[in-house]
Formats: C-alpha cells, structure tokens, sequence
C-alpha cells in the first residue's frame, strides 16, 4: 500500500515537471518568434559557404603543406599538393657511362705556357738596386693568387722578388712560412729565367717602403704607382697582395703566370707525400671517385650574408661572425640568393649531382672545413650519398699529426685529392674553385663542375612543385657551360672577364689547340728548348711535374 502511494507521489512530480518545461518553452518562443525570420537566413548562408568551401579545397587525403618524408631503400620523397606530384629522388643517377668522367674536349686542348722569342730574361731586365717584398692576404688559394702575381708584379717593375711571406694573422690564424707549403727551392730555380727571386733581403738593402696598390693594377699602374719609390728608396713591400694585377695582360705576362702557378709552385714533399696516399685509398674503393669542396663552414656562411633556415639561432651567430670584417656591409639574403651568390648547401649539391646522373654507388672524397649545422646538415647528402670520404677517415691521427694544426697544410692536402679527382664539384665560386678549376683545364680538361647558382637556386625554391624527372632535365640544361668546358670569347692576351680571379679560373692564354687526337704528351711552344710538358696521370707527381 505504501509503495503504491509513494508510485503516485513520483508520477505526479513528473507531470508537474513537463508541464512546468512545456510553460517555459512557450514563454521563450513567444518572446523570440520575431527572430526566427534571422536565424534561418543566417543558416541558409553558412550552408551555403560550406558547400563552396567543400567545392573548391583539394581531397582530404592530400596534406596542405609539403611533406618532407624521409629516406627509405635511398628514395627521396617530397609530397606536392597543388599537382598532386610525388618528387622522388632515384637512388640511382640514371646513367653510367664514360661521358660522367670524362670530357670530350681533353682530345683538343693543352696546356702551353712557355715564353715567346720577344720576352726578355730575367738576368737582362733585373735591375740590382730594386727589391719587391709580398705580404699575401687570405686562405691558401688566395694567398696563392698573391704569390703568382707577385712574380709578374715583380717582372714589370724589373726587381728582384724576396720570397712571399705568407697571411699569418688573418682569420685562418696559420703560422707556416712559405718553405712549410712549398717547395721553395724548386719555386727559385724553375723561375730563375723569368724573375730573380732570394730567400731573404740583405742587409745592406736599406730602408724599406711600405706601401700597396689597388686590386686589378694593370703593368701601368705599376709604373705609375711603384716606380717612382725605386727611384728614391731601394726596397718597396706591397702589403694585403691578393688579386692586385689585373685580368687583362699581354700574351707574355699571362703565360708567366701561367709558369708560375702550374709549373713554379709545387708542394712540399711531406704535404705531397699524403695527398699521393689519400689518392691511392680513394683509387681502391673504386673506379672513380668524385672530390668535393664543400664550403659551408661558417664563417664562409657569414661572408656571405646568406640564410640557411635555421631561424633566429643562425641569424644571431652568423650576424656576430659578421663583425669581424669591419667593411662588410649588410646584406639582404634573398637578393644574394637571387643573384647567385650563396653557396650551395649539402643538400643542394646532393640533389646537383644526382640530377646529373651520379648514383649512390659514388665515392665523394670531401674537402671541407667543420660543416656550419654539423652531421644535421650533412645528413641529406649522405643520405643520397652514402660514400663520403675525407683526410680524416681515410688518414690516421698519426698520419695527418704534423699538418692537422696547420689549416693551409691540410687544405693543401685537400687540394691534392680534388686536383686527381675524376671529377671536381664545389658549392660555390671560391678562390679553390678557380684555382682548380683553371688548372684541371690546363692538365688535360678534367671535369670541373661549377653550379648555375642563379638558375638552380630558382630551380631549387620551387622543385617540389614539379616531378623528378622535370628537375632532372633542368638541372642538365642550367648546368650546360658550367661542367669545366672551355670558354672562348676574349682576346688572346686576355683573361675571360673582368672579376678577380677570371684568368686563373680560364687561362685561355696558356690553351692550345691540339692538332692530333693521339698521344699523351704535347710539345710546348718555346722553340729555344723544345721542354715537353707531359699531360698524362699527374698522381705520380714525379719531379719534374708540379704539385
């Protein structure tokens, strides 16, 4: 009896309940019946603007961004959205053939530097009461620029050059002496003929003028600038000497340069003793092998004024770097790059070679200093390349102990290696790329790959919005002039351009033209001596060859 009594109690509770909602409801509706008009055109138009937006974005299956996957059985795959492309990187570079290492013009061209009938000697042109001191500026290869012309610098001025000293206070902080890089009695003797050159000033010299000469100083401004100290003082030192003569000099002066860097400045037996074994290790691991110079330590990133993508991080340590260039201007990233001037990364030049059909299989001996991002950047070019190489992993620590603190040393370690490579790339224009590339032309046209930055770098920006094969074939068509061909067009007694460093780089004045296709040595163009300059394997680096 009680439960049923408390059932009724329950039931009538809830009807009181609903009736009391129902009240309230129609409270509420009667209150906002005139807004029911808004609220359905306000429906109306958000269904409208979904369908639209449903009408117009891509499948949900396709990502907004481009996704970045990572390397699996060395397949590199970048997810395009707009084309709905798939940018796969093969792990084989397409082509195997002959025409990757070598170069059809090595059949007709050769290196000729010897002097002409008119050029005077040394020991008729030398006057006994001049002597040039050279103080070079810069890395290696810069330095290297200084001490070639240095030599022509001091042919014009008739004196008699004092061996270069050698940049000891610059960035590379290196103390080695000219004798600890080169062969300096070779340097003397080769020479002898063309310049007079000692070791040290005598003492009864006299004061010495120190004074310079601006960059690009043709045998005019010599005279005009230089001469006059020799006619009151006995002994001029030119100071900062890197790229101080001009590009554009008569045939005789250009071949001189031409004696000087190929045949007058040879490494020192120790420094050319472990090129040869570095050499012959990256000759057993292959047929071939490809070396790399790869700048992309930071300070060259600092030089630069270019952006990497390492957000505030890499703007505030290279903006620090970049103070201690004191006439260095600011400079705008995206403009460099767009005029070409910044150096290819590890991944950019990974994606260069690929493109022009070198595979995974390659050996890359690498020339570098300590990589800017460390093994993070260098991690997508092994991942295309996983045959990477340098002095350190195929040299001992004992092996390499008496240059490792010597950064010319080792770079001209380096240099030995790049210079046998089948195949030379760089990442960039540098002062190693000309001096290389310049000489690879002399010895025989060995390939020399320089990157179309200014083209590949707007190749590069938009590659994952078209297909490998796309950017396979543009990389191919932007590259064509830049693989180490010769380049003609200037005059016969001139360099190929007006920047610093273009003769060095192209020295068309020191090019012959081979009229046979047959034999390995070439006869030079001095009839007084009938020398042969041999244009076979130059790893054996024999004594009469240069470095």
């Amino acid at each position: 009896m009680m439960m049923m009594m408390m059932k009724k109690k329950i039931q009538r509770d809830d009807e009181s309940m609903i009736r009391l909602q129902i009240l309230l409801e129609d409270l509420v509706f009667s209150r906002h019946l005139h807004l029911l008009p808004l609220l359905s055109t306000a429906c109306a138009c958000w269904l409208l603007l979904f369908a639209a937006l449903s009408f117009l974005s891509p499948p949900i299956s396709n990502h907004h961004l481009a996704l970045k996957a990572t390397f699996h059985d060395g397949v590199g795959i970048h997810m395009n959205v707009e084309k709905q492309n798939v940018f796969r990187i093969p792990k084989r570079g397409g082509s195997s053939g002959p025409e990757l290492w070598t170069s059809h013009q090595s059949k007709f061209f050769y290196g000729c530097s010897n002097a002409s009938k008119n050029f005077i000697t040394a020991s008729m042109s030398t006057r006994p009461d001049r002597y040039l001191l050279i103080t070079t500026s810069g890395g290696l290869n810069q330095q290297r620029t200084g001490i070639i012309d240095a030599v022509v610098a001091a042919y014009i001025l008739n004196a008699t050059l004092v061996v270069p000293k050698l940049d000891r206070e610059s960035f590379w902080n290196d103390s080695s002496n000219f004798s600890d890089i080169f062969d300096v009695d070779w340097f003397i003797t080769y020479l002898s003929k063309d310049v007079k050159i000692i070791k040290q000033l005598p003492e009864k010299a006299g004061k010495v003028i120190t004074t310079h000469v601006p960059r690009n100083c043709d045998p005019k401004c010599y005279q005009t600038r230089i001469l006059p100290i020799f006619d009151r003082k006995r002994v001029v030192h030119l100071t900062k000497f890197d790229y101080r003569l001009s590009n554009w000099l008569d045939m005789d002066l250009q071949k001189l340069r031409c004696r000087v860097n190929y045949h007058g400045l040879r490494f020192t037996h120790p420094i050319l003793a472990m090129g040869r074994k570095l050499v012959e290790r990256m000759r057993t691991k292959g047929k071939h092998f490809l070396g790399l110079h790869l700048r992309f330590e930071a300070d060259m990133l600092a030089f630069s004024g270019c952006y990497y993508g390492g957000g505030e991080k890499e703007m505030k340590e290279l903006s620090e770097m970049r103070k201690r260039w004191i006439t260095l201007h600011k400079k705008d990233p995206d403009r460099e790059r767009r005029q070409g001037k910044c150096p290819l990364s590890p991944e950019e030049v990974g994606l260069m070679l690929r493109a022009l059909g070198y595979g995974d299989e390659v050996h890359i001996y690498v020339a570098s200093g300590e990589i800017y991002g460390g093994e993070a950047a260098m991690a997508p070019l092994r991942a295309l390349f996983p045959n990477l190489h340098t002095k350190e992993s195929i040299g001992s620590k004992q092996e390499l102990a008496e240059f490792s603190a010597y950064s010319s040393r080792m770079a001209a370690v380096d240099f030995i290696v790049c210079d046998q490579s089948d195949v030379f790339v760089t990442n960039n224009n540098g002062n190693m790329a000309k001096i290389l590339g310049g000489r690879r032309r002399y010895f025989g046209q060995k390939p020399t790959i320089r990157p179309n930055a200014k083209k590949l770098n707007r190749l590069l920006v938009k590659r994952n919005k078209m297909r490998w094969e796309e950017f396979a074939s543009q990389v191919r068509t932007f590259q064509i002039g830049f693989m180490g061909e010769i380049e003609s067009g200037s005059g016969s007694g001139s360099g190929s351009g007006s920047g610093s460093g273009v003769f060095h780089e192209n020295p068309l004045s020191c090019i012959c033209t081979n009229s046979t296709e047959n034999g390995s040595t070439r006869r030079r163009d001095d009839d007084d001596d009938d020398e042969l300059v041999l244009l076979e394997d130059l790893s054996k680096y024999d004594d009469d060859d240069d470095d």
